[in-house]
């Protein structure tokens, strides 16, 4: 779900209907139908989803999109054939809540009240923090697998690459799917190599990353896979601004980088990379109507939603529980986490509706399908503190086939037929 930016509704006179539900339910992308589902399951009665798309997309094919092994509209379904039986849905953007008076306002001059809340709005795409990077998205060689309309573009570039720099980008903020940047970076290494340019390709990763990954177990991994691709990593890099007709990406020092350690006070330095082809990851955040809200964690301008990490309750707000991509766990924003949470959460909203303090925990678990070559993905599971934490009967630190047989197929039929479902 992406929500867009919208003037606020603060005047009372405005509201055009007033509704009111039990449970109200704030995105209905992974973790928002997901909660619906189980909560359905379990008998609850009036729940409703707060979502405006009429499309659902199941994001994590775009990775295989991107790489053209997967058919983009596999990877959509309408809205309204996922939300669950019994479930009211609001075809609506959010656009204030209020925590105190528990309503939420809508651009539609809706005032929606409710008992309890879930907050499962997603994550906000910041492309314009780029500088120069909208313009030219979808051209001049210049895409990104975070888009539905971009990812074929991808491939479509990668199709036509004869050679040159194929330059990478991460960004320094918290983003959904983690290991996202680099799965393509990987499959372009390959496609590359499978065509016979490999030798005339320079894949160069520029990341505000310190390291190629915070496990170390997977860290290990991965160091193979950039050192047989002879990947050039620039760690400490965040991209700022594109010209596309230049074909150039402008890199500024982060601070953690050793220069910008060594001399704090001076301006941060900045470096040119010519391209021919980029994969551009945006900077993300919790949607702007969230960091708005009293409900947003005041340490960090990011908007993220402020709830326990273990019981995931908002800390200030007992009747507010938030998971997935918009809220403030400090794991990895993937739908494995989300599949973990949901009924953490569950569980523990139907304890406080029944007066009783919420038991159950989570414990941060996330997984990341690293996909590092055409047939070949290994799975990377963990904890909070990035514990390494497999959890499946086979060496999944080995790159496998059957990995990817589960991440072009197995992934997707779960996603669609038993996770949205509350089955899973």
């Amino acid at each position: 779900m992406i929500v867009r930016e919208e003037k606020a509704i603060t005047v009372r006179s405005q509201v055009k209907e007033r509704l009111h539900h039990k449970i109200l339910i704030v995105g209905g992308g992974t973790a928002g139908l997901t909660v619906a589902a189980q909560l359905r399951r379990k008998g609850v009665e009036d729940v409703a989803v707060l979502e405006p798309s009429e499309k659902h997309y199941y994001q994590a094919a775009w990775t295989l999109v991107g790489a053209g092994t997967y058919n983009p509209q596999a990877s959509v379904r309408p809205q309204e054939n996922l939300i669950p039986r019994g479930v009211r849905w609001i075809q609506d953007y959010a656009q204030e809540i209020d925590p105190e008076r528990q309503v939420v306002r809508t651009q539609n001059s809706r005032e929606i009240g409710f008992d309890y809340l879930v907050v499962a709005a997603g994550i906000q795409l910041d492309w314009h923090k780029i500088e120069g990077l909208e313009e030219t998205l979808g051209q001049n060689g210049v895409s990104s697998n975070y888009r539905f309309d971009l990812a074929p573009k991808t491939w479509s570039f990668l199709q036509q690459l004869k050679g040159g720099v194929a330059l990478f980008s991460a960004p320094s903020t918290p983003i959904k799917c983690g290991g996202a940047p680099q799965k393509i970076m990987y499959l372009a290494a390959d496609h590359a190599r499978r065509k016979g340019i490999s030798k005339d390709t320079q894949i160069i990763f520029g990341s505000a990353g310190t390291i190629i990954f915070g496990v170390p177990e997977i860290k290990a991994v991965l160091d193979q896979v950039v050192e047989r691709y002879g990947i050039q990593t620039q760690f400490h890099h965040e991209l700022v601004a594109v010209d596309g007709l230049k074909k150039e990406a402008t890199y500024e020092y982060t601070v953690n980088h050793p220069e910008v350690k060594a001399n704090p006070s001076a301006p941060r330095p900045r470096v040119t990379i010519p391209f021919d082809f980029l994969h551009v990851v945006p900077p993300q955040s919790a949607p702007d109507f969230l960091k708005q809200s009293p409900l947003a964690d005041p340490s960090t301008p990011l908007g993220w939603v402020q709830v326990d990490k273990h019981t995931l309750q908002h800390v200030r707000f007992p009747n507010v529980f938030s998971l997935g991509d918009a809220s403030s766990l400090p794991t990895s924003k993937t739908g494995a986490a989300i599949r973990k949470q949901a009924p953490v959460l569950v569980t523990n909203l139907l304890d406080v509706m029944k007066g009783q303090e919420p038991k159950k925990q989570y414990n941060g678990y996330t997984s990341c399908p690293l996909v590092t070559a055409y047939g070949k993905m290994f799975l990377a599971e963990f904890l909070y503190d990035n514990v390494w934490h497999p959890t499946l009967p086979l060496n999944t630190q080995k790159e496998r086939y059957d990995m990817w047989l589960l991440k072009k197929h197995g992934l997707p039929f779960m996603y669609w037929n038993l996770m949205l479902k509350g089955l899973a």
